[in-house]
């Protein structure tokens, strides 16, 4: 997995490869808490490029989202493919986690300033 920030309105995070956790993860984490210190409340996780997640993947995901959470933000998750929406909805976390079907609209529902 590899990633990388996009310091717009709102932030997006794009993921890349398969996202299986290990170094990438915690650097993930790392950047996300970095966001949260620096302000940050709304952070789009772009998943369109990433064809296949794991447990650990989705740990990511949640820390992030408890992270972002605990901020009074929120981590949205964009453009994630058939088989990471099926895993999403089989760990019931489609519940938990504000899922969009494109960039575009994590973007819209982003909360005004």
């Amino acid at each position: 997995m590899t990633f990388a920030v996009e310091q717009s309105d709102p932030t997006v995070i794009t993921l890349s490869g398969n996202v299986l956790g290990g170094a990438e993860a915690m650097s993930f984490t790392g950047v996300v808490a970095d966001l949260v210190r620096a302000g940050v409340r709304y952070v789009i996780a772009d998943l369109s490029d990433v064809p296949l997640m794991n447990s650990s993947g989705l740990g990511m995901l949640v820390g992030a989202s408890t992270t972002l959470r605990n901020a009074g933000g929120v981590l949205a998750v964009a453009g994630a493919n058939e088989k990471l929406r099926e895993l999403f909805r089989m760990t019931r976390l489609d519940a938990v986690l504000a899922l969009y079907a494109t960039r575009a609209d994590a973007a819209a529902a982003a909360p005004s300033r």
